[in-house]
């Protein structure tokens, strides 16, 4: 694909909706994923691997880990850190989507790593003093939603239809904002790390509570379409018998 054949923002976030069976976002979502077109570009002009960005990706929440054990300032590098693997995880998918490269290998990598990533930044808050049970309860009903939302799609969902409170842009900024305060304020660190840690599990439950209910009535739907085409069949199969 040529450079100036690259899609626009409005082009990108509809590739972005059909590729995570979703509508097309709004809101912070749809900020944030304007953002990563604006980043996305001369990366994908420049010809940059979504392999490479999809390995930094992972490896800057895992440089966040020492910053966040060593404590004081050096907690400050704990958000940027994060952050900053936020947009570089999503610039993976970005230059795809940009210069047609996706892939289906190349989703499965995307999503490993973001469960990874994931892990890797709530590690830290722990490192910073947040409650270790609060942390396991937040990465694992948000990885429930990933599994869900994945679930969904292998049993026939093209779109969802509901971009929720918890996406991965909310739980990186959640987690960075709680950890830039912490770090600048290296006396009350724990407790903002777990006002950050409650928040993520805040955000966690009001995004299952968002997607469940939709997931189900999607499936029911199909449900029924199946056992209408079925008695359709059904139906056709005596007549031809009779």
């Amino acid at each position: 694909m040529r450079a100036r054949d690259l899609p626009d923002r409005e082009e990108h976030l509809r590739r972005w909706a059909a590729l995570h069976g979703a509508p097309v976002p709004t809101g912070l979502v749809r900020w944030w994923l304007s953002v990563v077109h604006a980043l996305s570009l001369p990366l994908a002009r420049a010809g940059v691997a979504p392999t490479a960005l999809t390995a930094a990706g992972l490896l800057l929440p895992l440089a966040a880990l020492p910053a966040a054990a060593a404590g004081g300032r050096w907690a400050l590098l704990v958000p940027a850190l994060v952050l900053v693997s936020g947009v570089v995880d999503s610039l993976d998918g970005g230059v795809a989507v940009l210069r047609g490269a996706t892939s289906s290998w190349g989703a499965v990598a995307d999503a490993l790593a973001d469960r990874l990533a994931d892990a890797l930044a709530l590690a830290a808050l722990w490192l910073l003093g947040a409650p270790g049970p609060v942390l396991v309860a937040a990465g694992a009903l948000a990885a429930l939603a990933e599994y869900a939302r994945a679930r969904g799609g292998a049993a026939g969902v093209q779109d969802v239809g509901v971009v929720t409170v918890g996406e991965r842009p909310t739980r990186v900024l959640v987690v960075s904002a709680a950890a830039l305060v912490a770090g600048s304020r290296p006396e009350q660190a724990g407790t903002w790390a777990a006002v950050g840690a409650w928040a993520a599990l805040g955000v966690a439950v009001v995004a299952l509570a968002q997607l469940l209910p939709v997931l189900r009535r999607q499936l029911r739907d199909l449900d029924r379409d199946s056992e209408r085409d079925a008695g359709r069949e059904t139906s056709g199969g005596g007549g031809g018998s009779a």
